[in-house]
């Protein structure tokens, strides 16, 4: 056979549940988690008026730290829960700079 089909055994662990390559990726999997909670924070807290400082600090790093995330992801699994942890980032931060934004929205 001139072509051999190289494919992965189905019997080796993974080094994650995203890591569909068969290589564990610690770096990715962490900021995947982090962007996750951060999304969630960031979005969570944008429904309270009075939390807009957390809501927009929150969306703001969720966006930075998911963005470095996908620039140094390595499978497609990896870049999907980076996109849904980034866009609930983006949603927190847009709602928090509406209600008030970064620095308290105080005018004298």
């Amino acid at each position: 056979m001139a072509q051999v089909a190289h494919t992965r055994p189905q019997n080796r662990p993974t080094g994650s549940l995203f890591a569909t390559d068969g290589r564990p990726h610690p770096l990715q999997d962490t900021l995947m988690v982090v962007t996750g909670v951060l999304g969630v924070l960031a979005f969570v807290t944008a429904m309270f008026h009075n939390l807009h400082l957390l809501s927009s600090w929150a969306g703001l790093v969720g966006i930075l730290v998911g963005g470095y995330g996908m620039w140094i992801s390595r499978t497609t699994w990896e870049r999907f829960a980076l996109i849904m942890g980034i866009g609930s980032a983006a949603v927190g931060f847009y709602l928090g700079m509406a209600h008030g934004g970064l620095f308290g929205g105080v005018i004298s």
